[in-house]
């Protein structure tokens, strides 16, 4: 029982920083229709950042994160401005390819200018676990899981209450119509790409705080999981973001402890394939109709 509850807490610790990343994935796909591949290399930017911040200009772990989240917020943005928006009336597998393309331009600019040796990630918190009997729970998995929900539920209720996240909502409905509204589609799209952007900083902070090391691809794998989590708890739809990266995360770790840590992704993708057979819309997506 104690390795299960262990197990079970590993797997929130993973699931939310699954559920932090694929929050923006499905933000983006929420009002663009476009699946950006290029936002988990944008981890990868904000932890070179953070490693650069820490070890080589000895700022405090703060203002490390701080500079992780600005420089990530100018990357998503100048991506969005610069290879996304003139393709915003192209057919979407357009915009695909283009984010494929900057995922692996990032990738490749990273190996040129760091080489791809893993770089060590500083120490940042040296406290001691809190232990229950048998459960031990560490100060990371505590922070990873209380700024996930707290960035979840603030994210929720700005989508819902803010006149920007109004405005967010209305152009994920009808772009021409949120125009005819007075609704700055262009600068509703760049805030929801800074905003993703922005938790993929704080995302990539809490990673390297987990699993100390940094490199051009250590990106790509969590990307990829984060964006299946989206699918997984209907993308387009934040609580189905979270809901999704906490099934993967405990289904990852529970699946390493009792099967085989070779067959985690296998059990992860199964389980993806087979929600989407029995309710092709995610655990939290609607069904709706179109008309033509």
């Amino acid at each position: 029982m104690s390795l299960f509850l262990n197990q079970l807490i590993n797997g929130l610790h993973v699931g939310s920083i699954y559920a932090l990343i694929a929050l923006g994935y499905t933000m983006v796909y929420g009002i663009v229709k476009l699946i950006n591949f290029a936002h988990g290399d944008i981890i990868m930017v904000g932890a070179y950042t953070a490693v650069i911040a820490l070890a080589t200009l000895g700022w405090s772990a703060p203002f490390a994160l701080l500079a992780a989240i600005v420089i990530c917020v100018l990357f998503g943005v100048l991506i969005e401005r610069i290879a996304y928006k003139p393709l915003r009336s192209s057919p979407r597998i357009s915009s695909l390819i283009t984010a494929i393309g900057v995922s692996m331009l990032l990738q490749n600019a990273a190996l040129i200018i760091f080489g791809a040796q893993p770089q060590p990630f500083p120490t940042i918190v040296n406290i001691a676990p809190i232990r229950f009997n048998s459960i031990q729970i560490s100060f990371i998995t505590l922070l990873t899981v209380s700024v996930s929900i707290i960035l979840m539920v603030t994210l929720q209720g700005f989508i819902s209450s803010s006149k920007a996240g109004k405005a967010m909502r209305a152009a994920s409905e009808d772009y021409t119509t949120a125009q005819l509204m007075g609704i700055n589609v262009n600068t509703t799209i760049t805030l929801t790409f800074a905003i993703g952007c922005a938790l993929a900083g704080i995302g990539s902070f809490l990673f390297c705080m987990a699993y100390p090391a940094v490199s051009p691809t250590m990106g790509s794998l969590p990307g990829l999981k984060a964006f299946i989590a989206a699918v997984l708890g209907g993308i387009g739809i934040i609580p189905g973001a979270m809901l999704g990266g906490f099934v993967m995360g405990v289904a990852e770790s529970l699946t390493k402890a009792y099967i085989s840590t070779t067959m985690s992704d296998a059990v992860v993708y199964g389980i993806l394939i087979i929600v989407l057979l029995a309710k092709p819309t995610g655990l939290l997506g609607k069904t709706t109709s179109e008309k033509v």
